[in-house]
């Protein structure tokens, strides 16, 4: 088995040459061949739903038993689940659906794994090849409507491609800047004769990935960082994808600059080290977005400058010199020009950067970052993350998640929804350690969170598996509960009930002079009459109960404790807590849509003072 310099610890195929030994040849189905394959690839778990299309490779799919196969109640569900078991793991996700409808409800899941960098398998069943193009029974084009969402994908019609396409897909998948690839298979090559043999021969010219940075490129951006006044490590989700926590935290200490971890990077550095500064981006800690307003040198590692960070791109980081490091080199200078452009895997990057640091304090130069850490301390004082408790003693959302996160075992998963409730999860709770943070960051898809902590509790079953969703994003995909009942995949689910669309409200509050157009979830009880609350449509523990999980409510402060230890006593079965909370609890701080960062917003009416004299 070898490991990937992204991570993944499937075993990868090898290519095999005229010298070697042939494997031995078995007769088999091009189902059987398929089945055998994920077998040989590593593929341990498949989240899927059979139909016509796919139903010849779910008859050996019965036999193996080395791949587990989740029935789930969605397509959508499973390649969240994919995405999860990917993310909580390292390995490759894999989901399987047939044709037409079953496939296309696999785009968004597809979409959110492209955005985010996710290495994702899907594999779906086809009309036969005859049938392609004629408007046939469950038929759509899904490798044309995948392609500007897949990494790659590949359109299998004849039986003895099979495990040179699977191969090929997982390594693709895998290597490189992770991603998704769609496999599409024919019905009649499912069903045709074929022989199987392992290893195949890959083919893929054309695709290799640089991992090794240049080191003319490592050299300059060690200079740069040794003679910065105002530096600023931008961590983003690269690091986690490339296994570098540990070389990134050696980079951080031997610099002493400070770290700031994107929306999909938390964990990649200990929230809890005195050098971390928070998290950038529109609902950013004020710190970490003003200390890249500021900085004379951003290293970003892994990041791609996207636009929820930058804010308005021509006024980002006016002061700053930039190394950007990535292994995708489209994403160098797509956003913003870089001064030292480094391509290569982020392990290996900052690995040598370490070197080449150590190299330049040893010739004497060493970066002076006091004034800046006096600044940076300065801002952290003044402007901390926080938020208010409703006057009228009803539960305030942001509590209710701190107290969850204080709350859970240690090293549990946390996987949210998205909106407010996952902004709140990025800043209430504390990530220490890589892969305990499982969110939608690009795409921003609601419905994901469920079962996104459905496949990491798959993947990683000793682990606890918390998913924190809103009343929004919950009822998108709920009914995979009765999956994770039915398969004994017991997560646990925090429902942030504020009765709205939370954050799309707060928008409608703050720019739309509180016209509340199409947010409101229900009809029913609000603080006028609490005693009414028990009408809620839905009612989400009699749902949960209905659907095999434990149902509980929290609706006072004084139960929150209480409320959360029951939940996690209970490890048998799924449990969903409804918490009802205050709904006009707001996400601060806050950059507007298409605003500079320079405008953030600590709080409502609240602009910090920067005393920005000083940067004169």
């Amino acid at each position: 088995m070898t490991e990937q310099a992204t991570g993944a610890h499937h075993p990868q195929p090898r290519p095999r040459s005229g010298g070697q030994h042939s494997a031995p040849v078995e007769h088999v189905t091009g189902a059987q061949s398929l089945i055998r394959s994920l077998e040989e690839v590593g593929a341990d778990t498949v989240f899927g739903i059979p139909g016509g299309a796919i139903l010849p490779a779910y008859d050996p799919l019965m036999d193996s038993t080395r791949v587990r196969h989740v029935l789930v109640r969605h397509e959508q569900g499973a390649g969240h689940a994919a995405e999860g078991y990917a993310q909580a793991t390292g390995k490759v996700g894999v989901c399987m659906a047939t044709s037409g409808p079953g496939a296309t409800n696999l785009v968004t899941p597809i979409a959110d794994a492209h955005m985010d960098s996710v290495p994702l398998v899907a594999i779906t069943g086809q009309v036969a090849s005859k049938a392609i193009g004629t408007d046939a029974f469950q038929e759509a084009d899904i490798v044309g409507i995948t392609m500007p969402i897949t990494k790659h994908n590949f359109l299998v019609t004849k039986a003895e491609d099979i495990p040179r396409i699977i191969a090929q897909a997982f390594h693709i998948a895998s290597t490189g800047r992770p991603g998704p690839v769609l496999v599409d298979i024919a019905k009649d090559a499912l069903q045709a004769k074929t022989t199987f043999s392992w290893p195949p021969v890959m083919d893929l010219p054309g695709y290799r990935p640089v991992t090794k940075p240049h080191a003319k490129q490592i050299r300059e951006a060690a200079k740069l960082i040794t003679s910065a006044k105002r530096p600023v490590l931008y961590v983003g989700g690269g690091v986690l994808k490339a296994r570098a926590t540990a070389e990134l935290k050696v980079l951080a200490e031997l610099t002493g600059a400070p770290v700031t971890t994107t929306l999909m990077a938390l964990g990649a550095f200990p929230d809890s080290h005195p050098l971390h500064v928070g998290m950038p981006g529109m609902h950013g800690a004020v710190t970490a977005v003003t200390a890249l307003q500021k900085a004379d040198l951003i290293v970003a590692l892994g990041a791609r400058f996207d636009d929820r960070v930058t804010g308005k791109l021509d006024s980002f980081a006016p002061y700053a010199k930039i190394v950007h490091a990535d292994i995708d080199p489209a994403e160098i200078g797509k956003n913003r020009e870089a001064d030292v452009p480094i391509v290569g895997d982020a392990r290996e990057v900052i690995a040598d950067l370490v070197q080449a640091v150590q190299k330049e304090h040893g010739e004497g130069h060493k970066g002076d970052y006091s004034a800046w850490w006096s600044d940076l301390n300065r801002w952290r004082e003044t402007y901390p993350l926080g938020y208010d408790r409703p006057e009228d003693g009803s539960l305030s959302p942001q509590a209710v998640i701190e107290r969850v996160g204080q709350l859970a075992p240690e090293g549990t998963i946390f996987a949210a929804g998205v909106g407010q409730h996952q902004m709140w999860s990025a800043h209430f709770i504390q990530y220490d350690q890589p892969a305990t943070w499982l969110n939608s960051g690009g795409a921003g898809t609601m419905g994901y969170s469920v079962p996104a902590a459905m496949g990491a509790k798959a993947g990683r079953p000793e682990q606890t598996v918390w998913a924190i969703d809103g009343d929004g994003c919950f009822q998108m995909t709920n009914q995979e509960l009765t999956t994770c009942a039915l398969n004994n995949i017991p997560i646990k689910v925090a429902v942030i009930n504020n009765g709205a669309l939370g954050m799309v409200r707060q928008w409608q509050t703050l720019f739309y002079n509180q016209r509340y157009s199409n947010t409101v979830l229900h009809s029913g009880p609000d603080e006028v009459n609490p005693e009414a609350r028990g009408t809620r449509v839905p009612d989400f523990v009699k749902l949960a109960e209905a659907m095999g999980c434990v149902g509980l409510r929290c609706e006072r402060p004084e139960d929150l404790d209480k409320v959360i230890e029951e939940a996690n006593s209970i490890n048998d079965r799924p449990v969903v807590v409804d918490f009802i909370v205050h709904q006009d609890a707001m996400v601060w701080p806050m950059v507007a849509a298409g605003t500079s960062n320079d405008e953030i917003m600590a709080a409502r009416d609240v602009r910090p003072d920067f005393g920005d004299s000083e940067d004169d």
